[in-house]
Order: C-alpha cells, then sequence, then structure tokens
C-alpha cells in the first residue's frame, strides 16, 4: 500500500470530518502519543540500568527536554505527508517544523555544551584557598556562557532567515550600510564589548569565582560570572551587578589574586603616658593564641602623635579576608579591654590649665612654675 491509497483511506473514512480538523488532531496525537512513549522508555531504562549505572540516570534526566522535543518531531514528520491538510495550513505547520528542528539542534547543543562543563568541573572544588580550582571555574563558566550565547544568536538567526520577509529584511538593513546600520551596530556595542571583555577574563583572569573584591566601596565575593554581567555578593548578603566591561575598563581591588592571606590593620589612640612596649610584648602574646591568626606577621608601632594622643598601629596576618576581618575585631576587642584594666594611664585624656581669676592669660602662662614641681637640672 503506498502514500497515496492510504490518505485516500483515510479521508474516506473521516469524509464527515472536516479536513482540518482530522490533520491537527493526527499531528496533535502523534505528539501526544511521542511523549507517552518516551515516558515509557525512560521508566524501563532507569529500571533496568538505574541502580547500576548513575550515569545513565544523570544523562536522561539532563537531556530529558530534547529528547522528547526530537520524539515529538520525528512523530510530526511521520504523520505530516498522511494528514488531509490543505496547502493553506500544510505550509505553515511545515515551516513550523523547519523552525522547531533548528530550535533544537540550537538546544541540543546548548546542552552538550553544559554537560560537557558540568563533567569537566566535578574534578574541581571550589574554596577560597584553592587558585587552581577557582581559575578553571572561571574559565569554564565564562567560555560557556559566551558559547551558549553565540549559539543562541545564530539558532535565533537561523531561524528567521527561513522567512522570506525577514530574511529580505535583514539582507536590505546590512546592504544599506547607512543610518539604521549605525543605529544597529551603537545597540549592538554594549553586548559586544561585554561579550568580548567576557572573553578577555576569562583568558587574562583580573577575577575568578569566589574573589574578595572591593568595587565602587562595597566588599564582597564573586558569586557568578555570566555572559554580560558579574554578580558579587557583598558581605551584607546583598547581590551588586556590575557589566563585564568594568573590570577590563576600571580599577577595582582584588583581595584574593594571587593568595588569600591578608594583613589587617588595627588603629588606636592612645595617651603619651601609655607604655608602648608593654602593649607590643601583650599583643605578640594575645595574637600567637588566636586561632585565626595565620603564624606570619604581628607587630605595633607608633605611626602618628597629634597634640592629644599617640596613635599605634598593630598589623596581623590571617589566611583569607572573613577571618582577617574577624581578628581583627577581635583583637581590638581584647586591646582596649587591656589598656582599660591594665593601663588605664594610657586612656586618652584632655589636659587643661587653669587661670586663676583676675590674672591675665599671657603674664601667667610666663610666669615660673612652682618650685615644688621644677625638676632639678644636673650641673655641667
Amino acid at each position: 500500500m503506498d502514500w497515496q491509497s492510504l490518505v485516500a483511506d483515510i479521508d474516506t473514512m473521516f469524509g464527515w470530518i472536516p479536513s482540518w480538523f482530522v490533520g491537527l488532531s493526527l499531528v496533535v496525537g502523534a505528539v501526544l502519543l511521542a511523549l507517552v512513549a518516551y515516558r515509557v522508555a525512560r521508566w524501563l531504562l532507569k529500571r533496568a540500568f538505574g541502580t547500576r549505572l548513575p550515569i545513565l540516570s544523570v544523562f536522561i534526566d539532563r537531556t530529558a527536554g530534547p529528547a522528547q522535543m526530537a520524539l515529538c518531531l520525528a512523530a510530526v514528520a511521520l504523520v505530516l505527508p498522511l494528514a488531509p491538510l490543505d496547502d493553506a495550513i500544510r505550509t505553515p505547520l511545515t515551516r513550523l517544523f523547519v523552525v522547531a528542528f533548528i530550535a533544537l539542534i540550537g538546544w541540543i547543543s546548548i546542552r552538550i555544551v553544559d554537560m560537557s562543563a558540568a563533567r569537566y568541573l566535578q574534578n574541581f572544588r571550589v574554596v577560597t584557598e584553592n587558585f587552581i580550582a577557582r581559575k578553571h571555574v572561571t574559565q569554564v563558566r565564562v567560555f560557556k556562557r559566551v558559547t551558549d550565547t553565540i549559539i543562541v544568536v545564530i539558532t535565533v538567526s537561523t531561524a528567521l532567515m527561513t522567512f522570506d520577509s525577514v530574511r529580505q529584511y535583514g539582507v536590505s538593513l546590512f546592504a544599506s550600510a547607512g543610518a539604521a546600520g549605525i543605529i544597529v551596530g551603537l545597540a549592538a556595542r554594549p553586548l559586544l564589548s561585554n561579550l568580548i571583555a567576557g572573553l578577555q577574563i576569562a583568558i587574562t583572569q583580573p577575577i575568578r569565582i569566589e574573589d574578595a573584591v572591593i568595587i565602587e566601596n562595597e566588599w564582597g565575593w564573586v558569586e557568578d560570572i555570566a555572559s554580560t554581567y558579574v554578580v558579587i555578593r557583598l558581605w551584607d548578603w546583598r547581590r551588586m551587578v556590575v557589566p563585564l566591561s568594568y573590570f577590563i575598563e576600571k580599577p577595582f581591588q582584588n583581595w584574593t589574586r594571587d593568595t588569600a592571606s591578608l594583613i589587617g590593620v588595627i588603629a588606636l589612640h592612645v595617651d603619651y603616658r601609655a607604655d608602648v612596649a608593654r602593649i607590643r610584648q601583650w599583643l605578640e602574646e594575645v595574637v600567637k593564641e588566636s586561632r585565626l591568626w595565620d603564624g606570619e606577621v604581628v607587630n605595633l608601632q607608633v605611626v602618628d602623635a597629634d597634640a592629644r594622643t599617640i596613635e599605634l598601629r598593630a598589623l596581623v596576618s590571617a589566611r583569607n579576608a572573613p577571618q582577617s576581618w574577624d581578628l581583627r575585631c577581635e583583637i581590638r576587642e581584647k586591646l582596649v579591654a587591656f589598656i582599660r584594666d591594665e593601663m588605664p594611664e594610657a586612656l586618652p585624656r584632655e589636659r587643661a590649665i587653669l587661670i586663676p581669676s583676675g590674672d591675665d592669660d599671657a603674664d601667667y602662662l610666663r610666669r615660673p612654675a612652682p618650685p615644688e614641681t621644677m625638676r632639678a637640672r644636673p650641673d655641667n
């Protein structure tokens, strides 16, 4: 039995029903049958090999969408020639089938890229100290996002080129090379600049996933690098979204570029009577007892002096930025408590000269100090 006779039999059997309804019913029925067949096949495969081959189960789950779409398109391709449809309905359905097939190819390509990237990244565990892992994760994620974007653009462009009106418009638009071309170029510049910046970041890596950075006076970690933007997870759980081109065109601070260790600064103002040597010895003992110290740097210096106080600066190092912050807070708290309890004379205070009533200020200040307050000078 050939196709023509089969189509004639179907037309004779359902002659009392409109042909377009019969054709669409066949197409819809084929799609539903394909979905049912996929569910059954998926259940059988998981039941037979799911426990022995876990990777097969993961593969089936990740390819569920493209697989169902492929079966549906295959079913439509088989039924569409048999459906008693007029050209007015068959032509749009055929064109829709072609567009869906192009979308399926793009979808499969994106899924292949995603699965390949996930399979490659299984060997790396992202932690702050693991620079090699963060390097590979950053490169793979950026390249994956850029590749996905390129695949989507190519897929959409190919699908649009199947329509004559759009193809002619596109050809005339690019052939004109006039004002429309300039407008399109200016509109696409941010997207292209961010895509190119993403490639530069993937290669040169000024930032990586989980890098600690300071941007626009905000401190946080690089949470995600997309195809056109970067998500910064700030210290208070807010999210800052920054264009990729920002990290190529503007300066920023990266606290974990080559190493995660940082030196924290603790500044404190004390009175001139403070015993700096004693404070330095106490600081070294306390820092060595802290679990946050990395055993590298601990120091205390007098860095400034004004009319009232002297400024002490303590330097302590830690393994990463969060531990450096916690260590600074811990040492600052203990340092204030030590000076308050053990060295109260080091607390800052105001000094004033009380001039008796009726005395002239200038005359009083020129008077010699009382004999009991004068210090004896050794003879030359």
